[in-house]
């Protein structure tokens, strides 16, 4: 192949890499949102962005792949070989971070839900308890008031 083909992959990688970037900030953030109680956002945006992201690293890969197909004969071996482990690199990056950050999510969204449980189980508690407390205080204190009638009558 032609070092023109293997320079529009190396394009191609950047602006996929840059627009990966860019979604996992906006992934990072929502989740950091979500964290902070600022921001109720619906599963299918989650799985929206994750989907997108996903598909971008999928993309990259695809590239990646082709790139180590198409070595440009007017390039040196070593320097194609460390482009290549470079593009590789940035694509494991990319990979983790996104696998971190979603496990992170996940990870938050679980703790925020249990704690909605808790406060949700917390005020049904309350809420019977209330209910059934009131009738059992007001005889105890009619027994009381009685107890109270009886003892000054004796005196």
């Amino acid at each position: 192949m032609d070092s023109g083909d293997w320079d529009d992959l190396c394009l191609e990688a950047r602006h996929l890499g840059g627009d990966l970037d860019v979604r996992l900030s906006s992934y990072a953030k929502l989740g950091a949102g979500y964290a902070n109680a600022r921001a109720l956002v619906s599963r299918f945006h989650w799985k929206s962005m994750e989907m997108e992201i996903e598909n971008l690293l999928e993309l990259l890969l695809d590239v990646n792949e082709a790139m180590s197909r198409c070595t440009p004969a007017a390039t040196p071996a070593t320097t194609v070989a460390q482009k290549l482990t470079r593009h590789h690199d940035i694509l494991h990056e990319f990979t983790q971070e996104f696998k971190r950050t979603k496990g992170n999510i996940l990870s938050m969204r679980e703790h925020a839900e249990l704690l909605t449980s808790v406060r949700n189980d917390i005020n049904e508690h309350k809420a019977s308890s209330g209910a059934h407390l009131v009738p059992s205080l007001l005889r105890e204190r009619v027994a009381i008031h009685e107890r109270l009638m009886r003892s000054r009558h004796w005196m």
